[in-house]
């Protein structure tokens, strides 16, 4: 059975989601910055009976990583993001304390996930999408099967991810929605790094950025 369970985390509000795909699971972006965030995740993956396998970043930025070592050290699974994001990673230990978090410990990743990889994961796959844009290594992860993406900070209901941080490109943004996300079919449930879900459909019509109400605005 594949399921999705999203913690919104940290004084960002970030989703932080546990995938599982039979009785092991993925665990995405994983912002959980205190004991008490920290302990949601793991008395669900407790009570779920679950095998954490693998951690996996879309992004790098500082409210996507403040759990990454926590749950790879708790869970010893291994860690894994683009190669482009290793800057953007290690930058985070330098502005943390600025942001109120002076405890944050990096996590090492163990290796690179590439675009257009396709991964095995319990009885499902997902598929890499590159998607940058916000970040310069931000990628996506593609359920095709299950009809569901995990966007990180590319795409949110009615909005986009900001552009205006370093690696960070308006028109590369639009160009990874349009190209990319924009082309999967209109049912696929996207999960965004911020806010409720929603649809590759509602996007491609309501999105006042990149949907079709929205052209002339960046056109």
């Amino acid at each position: 059975m594949f399921s999705v369970k999203a913690f919104v985390c940290n004084a960002f509000e970030e989703n932080t989601y546990v995938v599982s795909s039979g009785q092991v699971c993925l665990i995405i972006d994983p912002g959980c910055s205190s004991k008490d965030e920290c302990a949601e995740i793991e008395q669900y993956i407790n009570e779920q009976n679950l095998k954490p396998v693998s951690l996996i970043n879309t992004h790098c930025h500082i409210d996507h990583v403040l759990g990454n070592n926590w749950v790879k050290e708790r869970f010893k699974i291994p860690f894994y993001i683009h190669e482009k994001e290793i800057p953007v990673l290690h930058a985070v230990k330098v502005y943390a304390p600025n942001y109120g978090y002076p405890t944050y410990q990096e996590a090492t990743p163990d290796a690179f996930i590439n675009e257009g990889e396709t991964v095995s994961f319990g009885d499902t796959s997902f598929q890499i999408l590159f998607l940058p844009g916000h970040a310069p290594g931000h990628v996506g992860l593609y359920f095709k099967e299950e009809k569901k993406l995990f966007a990180g900070d590319v795409l949110f209901r009615e909005s986009i991810g900001r552009t205006d941080l370093p690696g960070g490109d308006f028109d590369t943004l639009i160009k990874s929605i349009q190209s990319t996300v924009f082309t999967l079919p209109d049912e696929v449930e996207v999960f965004p790094g911020h806010g409720p879900s929603t649809t590759v459909g509602h996007e491609k019509i309501h999105n006042p950025f990149c949907g079709t109400s929205g052209k002339m605005a960046w056109s």
